[in-house]
This record gives C-alpha cells, structure tokens and sequence, in this order.
C-alpha cells in the first residue's frame, strides 16, 4: 500500500472524526443529508468555475420519461464530437447543477459538446430508471441538437464517475446489440461496475478513505428493489465483445471500487477491445469533487480523459 497524498490528510482526519461522531451517536444514513452534504462538498471544494461559451438547459423526449439535459458547448463556431456525461452520487444523490463545474472543465478538456442528463434518482426511482433515461437520451440526443440548431459531429462518446461510470458502463454494454446507440469511446472514473460488493479492495479501503464499504451497501441496497439480481446488473458481470468502445478507466488508489475498475479493463483486452487504467496513486474516490485540494491530480485527470477522446 502507498501513502495517501499529504493534501488529503487534514480533510480524512475531519472527515473521519465525524463519521465517529455519528456512529457513536447511532445516526443512520439519510438520503436527505447524504443530498446536502455531498452538493455541500462540491461547492466547498470545486471553486474555479471556468466560463464557457455556451450552456444551455433542453430536454430529450421519449416514449416514457422526458429527461432534463445541460449542454455544456466549448466552441459554438465549430461541429465538434458529443460525449454524453453522467454525474456520479451512489445513483442517489448529487445533480447535473452541482456538477456543473466537473461539465464544464470535461469540455473544454475534450473539445466535445457535453450533454449532461439529469437522469432520475433512487429511492425514489429505482433500478432500471435511471439507465432508461440513459438509454433515452443516447438515442434522443440529436433529434435536440438538431432542433437547437447545434452543429456537430455525429459521434457520441460516454463518461462518468463513480455511479455515472456505472451507467457509462451499462450504456456501452447494451449498445453492443442495439443498432440505434453507437459509442464511439468511454471513459469510466473510478466507477462502480460490481453491485456485488466482493472486490478486494472493498476490504482494503472501505474503512477510512472516505468512500465506506457500509455506505456502499446502502447505496445499493436504496437503488435496487426486493429480489432484483444486482449481479445481472453489474457492468463486470454482463456480456463482453469486441464491440465494446475504446475504454478508459481511471482509478484511485486509497478507493474501495479500484479493483473492479482495474478487472472491468482486463475483461474488455480479454473480449478483443482496447482498454486502458490510469490509476492514480495517494487519491480517494471522489476527488475530482475535492479538486481544491488536488489541483494538479484533477488537471491530469482531465487532460487524459481529453486526450484520450480525441486520440
């Protein structure tokens, strides 16, 4: 094991004192302050917030629901590549206007137009709405584009961390046997693609390095219904092709889903894809949400995802 970067030190030391402080006051878990404090947490730690030259809020029709999408466009004077993003939260919490921030700085890395779907959240929407609305606004997408008179490129790459790489995931996965969704790349950071829990590092790092084991499990445990197969719908676990896209998978060392991001990318080469894992070492899960304090980990995180997409 290596050594937790120095400028995280003093936020674990907090941050884990409070979990104590909870737990020896028995509080449970609560979806409304797991809400507030992790939108609370990107505004506190995400404060350079660069001007763009568009942003726009539309929305993707379907059949079912209409899902709201932000899209984030860094050159209107060009037709530039789309990259569909999902925002991370345990598939609970956290929105498209707290990751606004994250949007913005993945398009001007990428030079990609960045459509952000405010997908719908457990408990209240559970498994499989929120990969429904996924599903929608990949095919939708440019039915909307078309009616803003936004021009681009018609290729469309996918990304997201943590919950939003696992719904990158999925996407990726059922585009390999449906003809009206082609991803052309995906870019999965720290993501979660095994709902089962049983990746080594979960016992590794799924005490005090900010993302729980336990909190996890409650995260799961809120997403799925009674008796649903969380194995089925796990990423790692569906079918593997050479259709899959080009893949990128960012992990972090001191983070209980890094052995599951590092084993999605063997099966990928194994299925005859092309996949790659940077992993960056001294880091928690999340910290592109705490970018104030790893400036220059963020930055790299970014210009590899950028140049990644546009290799």
């Amino acid at each position: 094991m290596g050594k937790i970067n120095p400028k995280l030190s003093e936020f674990l030391r907090e941050y884990n004192e409070l979990l104590l402080e909870q737990k020896a006051r028995d509080c449970p878990f609560s979806v409304i302050a797991s809400r507030d404090s992790s939108e609370r947490m990107i505004r506190e730690y995400v404060t350079d917030i660069p001007e763009i030259e568009w942003v726009v809020d539309d929305e993707v029709f379907s059949s079912g629901y209409t899902v709201p999408v932000r899209i984030f466009h860094p050159n209107p004077g060009l037709a530039l590549p789309v990259l569909l993003y999902l925002h991370g939260g345990g598939h609970m919490v956290d929105s498209v206007k707290a990751y606004d921030p994250i949007c913005r700085k993945m398009a001007i890395a990428s030079q990609h137009i960045v459509v952000a779907p405010e997908y719908r959240l457990a408990p209240e929407n559970p498994y499989p709405a929120n990969v429904e609305d996924t599903c929608a606004v990949a095919r939708g997408i440019w039915s909307t584009l078309a009616r803003r008179k936004i021009h681009c490129r018609k290729v469309l790459s996918v990304a997201g961390d943590s919950a939003g790489g696992s719904l990158s995931a999925t996407l990726s996965h059922l585009a390999q046997f449906d003809k009206g969704i082609v991803i052309e790349k995906q870019v999965l950071i720290y993501p979660c693609v095994d709902y089962t829990a049983e990746c080594p590092s979960y016992q590794k790092y799924g005490t005090g390095y900010f993302l729980e084991a336990d909190k996890c499990i409650w995260f799961f445990d809120k997403y799925f219904r009674e008796g649903q197969c969380r194995k089925v719908a796990s990423p790692l676990y569906m079918d593997f092709t050479e259709r899959l896209p080009r893949t990128l998978v960012i992990t972090a060392e001191f983070c209980p889903l890094s052995d599951e991001g590092k084993i999605y990318c063997e099966k990928v080469i194994s299925a005859g894809g092309f996949a790659k894992n940077l992993n960056f070492e001294g880091v928690i899960h999340g910290f592109l949400n705490v970018e104030d304090l790893l400036k220059e980990v963020c930055a790299e995180a970014y210009r590899s995802a950028g140049e990644f997409l546009n290799g």
